[in-house]
């Protein structure tokens, strides 16, 4: 498979689930109380909608730069692109679960948010994995270089160990807990991929697909 087939189905997975997302912005309608209490009650589902939104865009972003760098596509990058594409589909559940139980508060709200918590911890290990894959020698056009990949990991990896620290805190605050994993979100979206421009190289060759082209070599 090239890299083209599987970044084309990846961004139509971004795509479903960034828009699965506004399915839980809708109000009950005539019947349940005035359109402005129903908008009201809905800010846990805003507030969901908008971290999690813009984690799936910022995802994208970054899958896009990652898989831009790759040379070769084999069955362990598929699966474990797989195993990310799993969880950013499980998203939109966790924002749904979110907006239903927050504003009702109580151990409820704290198990919703925790459940996003672990979400967002799938995703995170599914996208590492891949990271991690892509710092093997002979995988991608622009290496990071062996005495920056511990530092490349670190940037890009620790994401991943504070959705942990979030899942916990669900239990302690669920509000806390939500909003530290927006601010995950703008951490990444500053460039924190294992690329080797963010080490100071030209990164042109990746961006442009070098001399292997736009779609890299082909596994067979």
């Amino acid at each position: 498979m090239d890299r083209g087939r599987l970044e084309a189905f990846s961004d139509g997975v971004f795509a479903v689930a960034i828009t699965l997302l506004a399915l839980n912005l809708a109000v009950k309608g005539p019947g349940y109380g005035s359109l402005a209490h129903q908008l009201g009650h809905q800010w846990p589902g805003y507030v969901a909608y908008l971290i999690s939104f813009f984690t799936i865009g910022i995802i994208w972003v970054n899958h896009h730069t990652l898989i831009s760098n790759v040379v070769v596509v084999t069955r362990v990058l598929l699966f474990l692109n797989l195993v990310l594409l799993l969880f950013v589909v499980l998203i939109p559940v966790a924002t749904g679960t979110v907006a239903d139980y927050l504003a009702h508060g109580g151990f409820d709200a704290k198990l919703a948010v925790a459940m996003y918590g672990v979400v967002l911890t799938g995703m995170s290990v599914g996208f590492s994995s891949i990271a991690e894959w892509s710092l093997r020698e002979g995988r991608t056009r622009v290496p990071v270089p062996p005495d920056k990949r511990w530092a490349a990991r670190i940037r890009f990896m620790s994401g991943g160990l504070v959705y942990l620290v979030i899942t916990g805190c669900a239990f302690i605050s669920a509000p806390l807990a939500l909003g530290l994993s927006g601010l995950v979100a703008v951490y990444y979206v500053f460039e924190r991929t294992p690329v080797v421009g963010i080490w100071g190289k030209n990164t042109g060759a990746a961006e442009s697909g070098g001399p292997a082209g736009p779609a890299g070599p082909r596994d067979t």
